[in-house]
């Protein structure tokens, strides 16, 4: 993940990019040591979290990603999506897991800024399984048009074939102005497909209200260096700006609706978090 504009790599995304190796859910290859010592160094309150039944980052981490990856999948065989775009992908494995998955049936796109986009090139080389149709493209999310915007990168894919685009572990961490171009920028991009798909996660001011929440916001502002956004109190005051901002249908799922098959869904952790399901 990325933010502020800037090229640097953020300590999530070495985070969460060796949470992601440690649970199966990408190549070791795009594991750093700054994610590993990132790990161990929050460990032990992440054990004491679990200890005393309070949140814990991994397994809010983990519910996140693997309701996306659900969804994701069924936009894939239900929906006509065989063109993925995911911004700001940092240093996740979601490209790799699914163009194993799904063959010469998907394009996946990662669009990072620069430096994260390089690096990231660098890394799925070293796997030494990335797919011809799996590729890395320099993107910032916060231009409108022309090279290096969302807009550009889209008009290289197959305009009859669905789209959709994916953000992780980035709307909270842009003011809300910025957030809603976004969506604009992000659901006029997915209105030149036949099928259009957003998903992401989102954290809501009525998610967040205990002390135990509000310590742990407090605590990834100080971990990402950076305010962490509250943007909307709560699902239909952000349906509402995903529809103002072009979306004809748009849902906040819990990842705690999944937890009969998902089970890392299931538990408190995963109650800080939205799934964003939006189609243009």
């Amino acid at each position: 993940m990325l933010t502020g504009g800037s090229d640097r790599i953020s300590p999530t995304a070495h985070y969460t990019g060796y949470v992601w190796v440690r649970n199966g859910l990408s190549h070791p290859a795009l594991a750093t040591g700054t994610g590993r010592l990132l790990y161990n160094a929050l460990a032990p309150a992440n054990a004491a979290s679990a200890r005393l039944g309070q949140p814990h980052l991994e397994h809010y981490l983990l519910a996140r990603h693997e309701v996306i990856d659900h969804l994701l999948t069924a936009a894939i065989e239900h929906r006509h999506v065989s063109q993925v775009i995911e911004v700001a992908a940092g240093l996740s494995g979601r490209g790799l897991r699914f163009t194993r998955r799904f063959g010469d049936a998907l394009t996946y796109i990662e669009a990072d800024l620069p430096a994260m986009a390089e690096r990231k090139r660098r890394m799925l080389g070293d796997t030494g399984e990335r797919h011809p149709k799996h590729r890395v493209e320099d993107v910032d999310a916060m231009l409108d048009s022309g090279p290096g915007s969302l807009a550009d990168l889209a008009a290289t894919l197959d305009p009859a074939k669905g789209l959709a685009i994916i953000t992780e572990g980035l709307v909270n961490y842009f003011d809300l102005t910025s957030v809603r171009a976004m969506w604009t920028r992000f659901a006029t991009v997915l209105g030149g497909f036949p099928t259009g798909v957003y998903l992401s996660d989102i954290h809501l001011g009525s998610d967040n209200q205990s002390t135990v929440n509000k310590t742990a916001v407090a605590a990834l502002s100080a971990f990402v260096r950076g305010r962490v956004h509250l943007h909307f109190t709560g699902p239909a005051e952000t349906e509402s700006a995903l529809h103002e901002a072009g979306f004809g249908h748009a849902t906040l799922r819990r990842p705690a609706e999944f937890a009969g098959t998902l089970p890392r869904c299931a538990g408190r952790s995963a109650q800080a978090v939205r799934v964003i399901e939006a189609a243009r």
